[in-house]
């Protein structure tokens, strides 16, 4: 037996001669079948929305693991620390702090720390590749955290490890970092857009913030993943938005001007929050003990604070909805409990943040923003003003324009805001708010939430200068993959029909015995042949056949530099020589990998080419 004695060689070997009897139609077929680069990148963008999805689901299911194992219960954080007892209130969040901090620091020094884990860093700054062993262990650490109480949101754990998984799968394939650093935006997407089931804002999120870029080749695949994910995440958690604002019709051009107001406040303690953060981690990295007792004590900070304000347990997603339904204008002095609220929330996500705690600050922004709405709405009421808009209106407007001052995106806070919210009314003075605060808060504090942990490192959230400097500067030897697998020049023309009948290569190189490269064959060069009978064609070899020797790129050119060949080039793989004079064939380069770089250079040295606003 040919193809070996097991029942799937003998399947195989049946399928291959099948081929050979009827290669003239196999190889019609086959030349129409053109895999494209960009359809590589949606069905890869699809998968990881599949697996972004997926672990909002594994993600949400652990936390609610880790709330009955310290509470017998699970629910919304608030709602539990205010059915629990005071000394529950203290020591839940502390116990869950130093369980949480345990697992980062025994677990990354048994896995060490291979690589930066921060997915903005190796984005702009490097490969793409982000660790996959610390970054579980930072996803372990942050369902500890937030399942017992931490001021934090689990999005970003979320987003991490989403993004992670994409990059190890990249890892696994060998992927180039143009297409590692393409997954890893499309991981940041699926995970925003399935935590918050806001397929729109995870897009934006990915392009704006992660890859600085919307030009299509880039904003088609994380649209791909967004959406899958979102729908994934529909399939098990419904339809229903994150939060619940009243119904209200903003007509009036009369009532904008308060929202100016509300937008420079916002921008003013969007910057003061932006702040505390800093000076928070700043401060937690001097306190003078281990890792695990620095988070125990960040989470005994929140106990003590949710002694008297529960609602400060987990990222707030709870509150701010009893916030926007008014639920706390029940209260004797509906004004001065709203500030207690926002500065308990402000402290307690700073303490949370500063002891190391691994999570997201998104909610809690989202939670912040909402109650200077509230405080703003109120104000005006018991002034005497604006008694014609709800609170609710103040309360909404406020969560976008603390989002804009935090990310410096009003774009994204606008977008983010409607799909939590779904209220389309609310579009004009959010607009408003948002643009405002952002240059309020960039006046008071030049970073962004993204910015500062890479201007810590000496590193700068400039994508026009990683993708205008990065990809001109790389060599055609930094991109360069395996060659596609030659022909020798006296290969028969069966053997060069099974090839293409078994590759997805419209060109095949040829080569002599010594690997130089002698000229290419193509599909459609096999056209003349199929009617041929078998006998006819025996005697042809690929010599025959064969084009003369392509334009080729050496590994030692720049990639403006191979510019002219790979334009030139009708190849999806531009073979790639070792010098011009050997013209010995050791490898490949992407047309479309080597055009899209260089097009993100050119797209994002011009004006108005989206990326994140000049901070």
């Amino acid at each position: 037996m040919p193809f070996g004695t097991n029942k799937f060689d003998l399947v195989v070997g049946r399928a291959r001669d099948f081929f050979r009897r009827h290669w003239q139609q196999a190889l019609r077929i086959r030349q129409r079948l053109n895999f494209s680069e960009e359809a590589l990148h949606l069905v890869m963008a699809g998968i990881v929305g599949v697996v972004g999805g997926l672990v909002n689901l594994v993600f949400h299911r652990g936390i609610d693991l880790v709330e009955w194992l310290f509470l017998g219960r699970v629910g919304d954080p608030a709602d539990l620390a205010s059915a629990s007892a005071w000394p529950v209130r203290l020591l839940v969040p502390a116990t869950g702090g130093l369980l949480a901090g345990g697992v980062l620091f025994y677990g990354l020094r048994l896995v060490g720390r291979p690589g930066s884990p921060d997915l903005l860093e190796v984005v702009v700054a490097s490969d793409g590749r982000l660790p996959f062993r610390s970054g579980m262990i930072k996803a372990i650490s942050s369902l500890l955290s937030i399942g017992s109480g931490a001021s934090i949101g689990r999005e970003g754990a979320i987003t991490q490890l989403a993004a992670t998984l994409a990059s190890k799968g990249g890892q696994l394939a060998k992927w180039q970092p143009y297409r590692l650093r393409l997954l890893v935006a499309c991981g940041a997407a699926s995970g925003i857009a399935a935590a918050y089931n806001a397929p729109i804002a995870g897009a934006v999120f990915a392009a704006l913030i992660v890859l600085g870029n919307f030009s299509m080749n880039l904003f088609a695949p994380v649209v791909f993943a967004s959406v899958t994910a979102s729908v994934l995440s529909r399939s098990y958690f419904g339809l229903k938005p994150w939060f619940e604002v009243p119904a209200f019709e903003f007509n009036s051009l009369g009532k904008l001007p308060g929202f100016i107001v509300l937008g420079g406040l916002t921008g003013l303690l969007g910057a003061l929050f932006l702040k505390a953060l800093s000076v928070g981690e700043a401060a937690g990295k001097r306190v003078p003990m281990p890792v695990p007792f620095r988070v125990a004590l960040g989470g005994l900070v929140v106990g003590l604070i949710a002694i008297p304000m529960p609602g400060v347990w987990g990222n707030g997603a709870g509150v701010t909805n009893d916030l926007l339904l008014g639920k706390y204008l029940a209260y004797e002095s509906p004004f001065w409990f709203v500030v207690a609220l926002f500065a308990a929330k402000f402290v307690a996500t700073v303490a949370a943040v500063g002891s190391g705690a691994v999570g997201g600050v998104f909610t809690p922004t989202l939670f912040l923003g909402a109650a200077t709405g509230c405080i703003f709405g109120t104000g005006l009421h018991e002034l005497g003003g604006g008694r014609e808009l709800p609170i609710s209106v103040f309360a909404v407007v406020g969560m976008g324009a603390m989002l804009a001052a935090t990310t410096r995106s009003p774009l994204l806070a606008m977008i983010m805001v409607y799909e939590i919210s779904v209220n389309y009314s609310m579009m004009p003075p959010l607009m408003l708010a948002c643009v405002v605060s952002t240059l309020v808060s960039r006046r008071f504090y030049p970073e962004s939430i993204y910015s500062q942990p890479l201007r810590n490192k000496g590193l700068q959230m400039d994508h026009e200068r990683f993708y205008a400097s990065g990809a001109t500067d790389q060599k055609v030897g930094d991109l360069m993959r395996a060659p596609v697998a030659p022909l020798l020049e006296t290969a028969t023309f069966r053997q060069i029909a099974d090839r293409f009948l078994t590759s997805s290569h419209n060109f095949l190189p040829v080569v002599n015995p010594a690997n130089q490269l002698v000229g290419l064959v193509a599909l459609q060069d096999l056209k003349g042949y199929l009617n041929a009978l078998e006998s006819e064609t025996s005697a042809v070899i690929a010599y025959d056949l064969m084009r003369p020797v392509p334009a080729c790129a050496t590994p030692d050119q720049s990639l403006l530099d191979a510019l002219p060949v790979v334009l030139a080039s009708e190849l999806r793989h531009v073979p790639v020589v070792n010098s011009h004079r050997e013209n010995r064939l050791i490898g490949s380069v992407a047309r479309a990998e080597v055009l899209g770089l260089l097009s993100e250079a050119m797209a994002t040295s011009g004006e108005g080419n989206g990326r994140p606003p000049a901070t």
